[in-house]
């Protein structure tokens, strides 16, 4: 099952978000077992800067996304102002389905 996780960070925060990349970076390259990053990236304001992440991912379970994304050093950091995660039936340009358009 796919995934997307949208997390928003708390506004002010850029600073924080730069400290800490290199750390969210390798918590993303290290990966989990349980859960396969397949894209992710920060999103922008209105002002062009970062103000946060939108990852998609294929686990089988909501939890597991949760844990991961608990672990994030942006997340253990304080960045976050929210992080939804929900299911997502990924039809358009799927390259995992056989019958992707």
């Amino acid at each position: 099952m796919f995934f997307l996780a949208f997390a928003r960070d708390k506004q002010g925060h850029l600073a924080l978000r730069m400290s800490t990349k290199e750390a969210h970076v390798a918590h993303l390259d290290k990966g989990d077992p349980a859960v396969r990053l397949l894209q992710s990236g920060p999103w922008l304001g209105s002002d062009g800067t970062q103000a946060g992440s939108l990852l998609v991912f294929a686990a089988d379970s909501r939890s597991d996304v949760e844990a991961f994304m608990a672990r994030d050093p942006y997340a253990q950091a304080g960045l976050f102002e929210s992080v939804e995660i929900m299911p997502w039936l990924w039809n358009r340009g799927n390259p995992y389905r056989q019958d992707a358009r």
